[in-house]
């Protein structure tokens, strides 16, 4: 497909400020189910269990944060496993952050903030663990080379979890959207997800550009990119 041959930046309504609240929520809500089901947030599990252990308390920031559903996902399993973390979700959005609030009552290990991502990476104490999940692609290639680059001053590293870009993606995110009955949101912004998302050498050319060369990059289930970066120590 030719609309698939290069990223597209035609712009998402999730990112649109004005987006109507009640219309987010849901769509917020069909991303956690979406994520639970199709082993999204345990994508990204899998690459802070690669950074931490048992024997400090780690902090870790979730740019582009939404609904802060990945970070409830790791503070269940931090809790059972003994793990002390304490979470930060950053989001432009205001209702994102409200929602945030409402959805991570009893988990007081888990706060937010709205702010502009790129005001947090570089006016804020660097977190031991940047997140990234499913939010690059809502960035033109030009941001993504600054967002990698901050995510440098990370003490222990990062974990960046978002689409590959292909056919099958494209057209599977289309018809699950209509056959489960998704938000106009959904509708408008799942298909169009895959458009901006990526190959895997748009990526691995991304890190290299950004100074990153030691990073560890697989293919992962339900059309995913995991990337773990592994600051000052190199990656393991």
């Amino acid at each position: 497909m030719s609309k698939l041959k290069l990223r597209s930046f035609k712009p998402e309504m999730m990112d649109n400020p004005d987006v109507d609240r009640k219309l987010l929520q849901r769509n917020l809500e069909e991303l956690d189910l979406l994520n639970r089901y199709f082993g999204g947030h345990a994508v990204t599990l899998e690459g802070v269990k690669r950074l931490v252990d048992k024997k400090r308390v780690y902090s870790i920031a979730d740019l582009g944060c939404g609904g802060g559903d990945t970070l409830k996902y790791i503070a269940q399993w931090a809790r059972k496993n003994s793990l002390k973390l304490r979470f930060m979700g950053i989001d432009i959005n205001l209702h994102a952050i409200q929602y945030l609030k409402r959805n991570c009552i009893g988990f007081p290990e888990i706060s937010g903030i709205v702010m502009n991502y790129e005001e947090y990476v570089k006016r804020v104490d660097p977190a031991d663990i940047y997140l990234c999940s499913l939010f690059c692609h809502h960035l033109d290639n030009a941001k993504l080379l600054e967002l990698f680059r901050a995510l440098k001053r990370a003490r222990v590293g990062f974990v960046i979890n978002d689409l590959q870009r292909s056919a099958i993606a494209y057209y599977s995110a289309w018809l699950f959207t209509r056959i489960m009955g998704g938000s106009k949101l959904s509708k408008n912004d799942g298909p169009l997800s895959v458009q901006r998302a990526f190959k895997k050498n748009e990526l691995e050319q991304l890190l290299k550009e950004s100074g990153i060369n030691n990073y560890d990059i697989r293919r992962k289930w339900a059309f995913r990119y995991r990337i773990i970066v592994r600051n000052n120590s190199g990656f393991n």
